[in-house]
C-alpha cells in the first residue's frame, strides 16, 4: 500500500516523476508508524526547478530520494524519531514561521552523511 500519489511526489515545476521506489517504501513505513497523514510539500525536483536552479548545485531532491513533509510541533518530533529509527541519516528542519517542514533524504552517496541542518 502507498500513502502517496505520483502527483504529490512529482516535480512541481515540470511534472516529471523520478521518485526512488526504495525511498518510497521507507517513507510509507515511516508514515504507517507515525499514524497520521503526511502533507508532502516537495518530492522529486528536476534540475530546472526554480529552487534547484537557484542553488547553483544539485540538491538531494534531484536524486528522487528526498521529501519535505509539512509538519510542526509534536507531529514533527514524531516524524523525526520514527525516521531516525528507520535509518534516515540526513535531516533538515524548518520549524519557525510559516511553511514549517521536516526534510528527509537518503541521498547519502551524493551528500555528506550523517547530516542535520536547519533552514
Amino acid at each position: 500500500m502507498s500513502y502517496f500519489t505520483k502527483e504529490e511526489l512529482s516535480c512541481q515545476h515540470c511534472g516529471e516523476y523520478k521518485f526512488d521506489e526504495e525511498f518510497l517504501n521507507l517513507l510509507n513505513n515511516i508514515r504507517e508508524e507515525c499514524g497520521f497523514p503526511f502533507v508532502i510539500s516537495s518530492g522529486y525536483r528536476c534540475v530546472e526547478h526554480p529552487i534547484e536552479a537557484s542553488k547553483g548545485r544539485v540538491g538531494a531532491h534531484t536524486t528522487g530520494c528526498a521529501v519535505d513533509i509539512a509538519v510542526s510541533g509534536d507531529k514533527a518530533l514524531k516524524v523525526l524519531k520514527v525516521a531516525m529509527k528507520h535509518g534516515i541519516k540526513r535531516i533538515g528542519i524548518n520549524q519557525k514561521g510559516k511553511g514549517r517542514f521536516i526534510h528527509l533524504d537518503m541521498a547519502e552517496e551524493a551528500f555528506p552523511s550523517p547530516a542535520i541542518w536547519s533552514y
